[in-house]
């Protein structure tokens, strides 16, 4: 039976996956050759996203995959778990000065794979620019891989004692909506904004980004549709495993905090109001509730479906911190992940080189509430960068039937 930690797949129906992908940009045009054998090279010391799936004991595991990770010179999608993937359930693509790594997110989260990143950039710059780089911080061929990296990250944990928290947010269940439900035209926007203005405005405002985002999108929605009664709603991506203390585990266990603006709300109040989001996340990321949500994943229940509309719009800013003496090689960085209807929209925000970057991704091709986002950015005199859009194309999964 799979432990309660390990990836729980299931490829009878992939289209439900979610997918995510790491988009790095550098100054220089990528080299295939050299991103190919680094790519395999790593295989060692991060076993864990070199698999395939198998069945074992009528349950989908995942296995080693020794073919080659595939590495393809394309942005177009390809099929992972499938022939001209290597079976593999990853997959890198590259073009001009970009380039992806591409998994379902069953296997990890943003914290849990940005090793892998870091990594793969420090072998690859080595070589690429001739340089040496200070290796401290990055996890390199011939390290022993710890336990607390792949084994259980809550081992030490007691759980039989957990009761349920005293405040848990329930679920709201009719909010503001924006697509309808319609997928017309999956896109992706990527925008850059100074890391030293928003952070000055963060701190001016009682915020932090997530929830400068997020009080930024409620305010959106409202100039959008100013005459919808219904609340705002917005889920914000929680890791557990930070929560209670274990950062290097590559497991997924992320989690959604739930804010709500009432159409009461007074939005252009902005200090109060990101006070009010800030006590609401504060209030849901005690270890208590992180734990009580452990326990209950320790039971095995069936994960909730990605079809079920539950909030507005969904907010993530993962841990992914510096590339450290690479920072200067490396001109953008973006997370993006399948759209599903869980949210009507999906906002991604990381940090480097003094710059946020936010993947903004929607299931229409509208520009409509991406203007009213823009406005409310430039009413607080925040600059932002509209850098470029295209069709948010990840890759597919091959069905595996029982």
């Amino acid at each position: 039976m799979l432990k309660y930690y390990e990836p729980r797949l299931d490829l009878s129906s992939p289209e439900q996956l979610n997918l995510m992908g790491i988009i790095v940009t550098l100054h220089e045009p990528v080299d295939g050759e050299i991103l190919r054998s680094v790519v395999e090279e790593l295989r060692v010391r991060f076993p864990y996203f070199y698999v395939r799936a198998a069945r074992k004991e009528g349950e989908l595991v995942t296995v080693p995959n020794e073919l080659p990770m595939t590495v393809r010179n394309s942005w177009a999608p390809i099929l992972l778990n499938a022939e001209e993937s290597n079976y593999h359930l990853a997959a890198w693509k590259y073009e001009g000065h970009r380039l992806a790594f591409e998994l379902p997110h069953d296997l990890t989260d943003g914290a849990g794979v940005f090793p892998y990143i870091k990594s793969v950039m420090f072998l690859y710059l080595s070589r690429a620019s001739g340089r040496t780089f200070d290796p401290e911080g990055f996890r390199l061929p011939g390290e022993e891989i710890p336990e607390s990296e792949i084994g259980d990250p809550f081992a030490n944990l007691d759980f039989k004692a957990a009761e349920a928290p005293l405040y848990r947010k329930k679920p709201i269940p009719d909010f503001f909506r924006l697509a309808g439900g319609m997928e017309l035209d999956k896109r992706v926007f990527y925008l850059k904004l100074p890391e030293e203005r928003v952070m000055s405005y963060c701190r001016e405002k009682d915020a932090s980004p997530n929830v400068l985002l997020s009080v930024f999108l409620a305010k959106a929605a409202r100039r959008y549709d100013p005459d919808c009664e219904k609340p705002v709603t917005i889920f914000v991506a929680v890791d557990h495993k930070a929560i209670l203390g274990n950062h290097d585990n590559y497991h997924l266990f992320a989690g959604n905090n739930l804010l709500e603006f009432p159409k009461s709300l007074d939005l252009n109040d902005i200090t109060k109001t990101c006070t009010m989001a800030r006590g609401q996340l504060i209030l849901q990321a005690q270890p208590e509730n992180s734990v009580w949500e452990i326990k209950e994943r320790k039971r095995m229940l069936p994960n909730p479906s990605l079809e079920i509309p539950l909030a507005s719009f969904s907010v993530s800013y993962p841990r992914t911190a510096s590339f450290g003496p690479l920072d200067p090689y490396v001109k953008e960085l973006y997370i993006v992940t399948t759209l599903k209807p869980v949210t009507d929209l999906l906002c991604e925000l990381t940090c480097i080189n003094h710059s946020f970057f936010l993947a903004f991704m929607q299931p229409f091709s509208s520009t409509k509430f991406l203007s009213c986002f823009l406005e409310e950015l430039r009413c607080a005199d925040i600059p932002c960068e509209l850098l470029s859009t295209e069709a948010l194309r990840l890759c597919g999964v091959q069905a595996m039937m029982s």
